[in-house]
């Protein structure tokens, strides 16, 4: 059994590792099948757009006393109206029938509401009647997407500040529009309607996708900061060890908030239908997934690719290449022995001892024994008699 607690340590002081900036490739692959699965989803299948988007009338039978086969029934009823066209219906709560058709006229209208009276057996009264215009709808996309843009601006700005450049905010952003777009995609392929609740949850991973890439950015920039102090490691190997050291983090904090979300996603498919809340809660729960996935395997390994030209990380590079070669690769603080190695040019041509590991590394060799307990250990000389 995996003890996730000696996992977690060993991953963070180094003593294990896995090279997620190293295998690059294979996570953009990765990544480029599940867009090209979304866009198929986007072109063949498209948005289904709610009532609030696309306009039409909408009906409400309250009161229904039996459920059973509510959609068919439903269907059936609007069907015997000429000019009704398809109608979309959904179940609301437990005595609530909600249904959905194109923009009908009074005469419709009234003819619908008769319809489904008859079908589900309950007085008129409790059938109501409502219209909405697609102006609401547009109101609401043109506002997300500006918030969004704002959003944008402002997370680049923050970040760029913050981390002292402007390729963070890229590697950042470039999560966040993969996360977005994937979710979208998934959402076009299930078939869920987009409502307003939809939007709101769209603009909601956002944040969490962000708040998961800025604790890993912070940990990189910690070890790359270290690492052009000493020389002993790359930019790519400080920037893979920070991913490592807070994967478990990552693995904990997804897990949690996906828990109470898969819940909410059971309980509406199984006994409320669909709604606000099962709009919702799949969108975070695709977002927040995804949005994990992307801060480890997406927007550090390309945070790697933006930076590896920069001087100053090409002469790290350069540095911690030589510091590599004399003792054998990278020395982590957790190891306790030297690292041997074979002795440089330098000394051969002079002629000189290889000097140990020990000494390079600046560790203390081993202490004599008579000396660890301090003087009173020490061997006593005999006195000038017994000479």
């Amino acid at each position: 059994m995996i003890n996730f607690a000696v996992l977690g340590n060993d991953l963070y002081t180094g003593k294990r590792s896995v090279d997620f900036v190293g295998r690059y490739k294979r996570w953009y692959a990765l990544s480029g099948v599940f867009v090209l699965i979304a866009a198929l989803g986007l072109v063949w299948h498209g948005l289904n757009l709610s009532l609030e988007f696309r306009g039409g009338s909408e009906f409400r039978v309250s009161k229904v006393a039996s459920g059973q086969d509510y959609e068919a029934r439903a269907k059936d009823a609007v069907g015997t109206v000429p000019n009704a066209g398809a109608a979309e219906v959904t179940k609301v709560g437990t005595g609530t029938v909600r249904v959905q058709t194109e923009k009908l006229g009074e005469n419709d209208i009234r003819s619908v509401q008769s319809a489904l009276a008859s079908e589900f057996k309950t007085d008129p009264g409790n059938v109501s009647a409502s219209f909405v215009g697609p102006s609401w709808g547009a109101s609401v996309s043109q506002k997300a997407l500006k918030a969004l843009l704002v959003f944008l601006g402002l997370v680049s700005l923050v970040m760029a500040v913050y981390f002292r450049t402007w390729k963070m905010a890229v590697a950042g952003l470039v999560a966040l529009l993969h996360d977005l777009f994937i979710t979208v995609g998934i959402y076009a392929l299930a078939g869920f309607e987009v409502s307003p609740a939809t939007m709101i949850g769209f603009l909601t991973i956002l944040g969490y996708s962000l708040y998961d890439t800025v604790v890993v950015f912070d940990k990189v920039r910690e070890n790359t900061t270290e690492a052009l102090g000493n020389g002993r490691m790359t930019y790519q190997q400080a920037a893979n060890l920070a991913v490592n050291q807070t994967l478990v983090r990552s693995i904990n904090t997804t897990i949690v908030a996906l828990l109470p979300i898969a819940s909410i996603l059971v309980i509406g498919f199984v006994f409320l239908g669909p709604g606000t809340l099962l709009d919702l809660a799949l969108a975070l729960f695709v977002g927040i997934a995804v949005g994990a996935y992307s801060s480890i395997f997406i927007a550090t390994p390309l945070l790697v690719h933006l930076r590896l030209k920069e001087p100053a990380i090409i002469d790290l590079d350069k540095k911690a290449t030589r510091y590599q070669a004399r003792h054998g690769g990278v020395v982590s603080s957790s190891d306790a022995a030297p690292v041997e190695h074979e002795p440089d040019a330098e000394e051969l041509a002079e002629g000189r001892e290889p000097v140990p590991s020990a000494a390079r590394t600046g560790a203390v060799r081993e202490t004599h024994k008579y000396a660890t307990s301090g003087p009173r250990n020490q061997p006593k000389r005999p006195p000038k008699s017994r000479r």
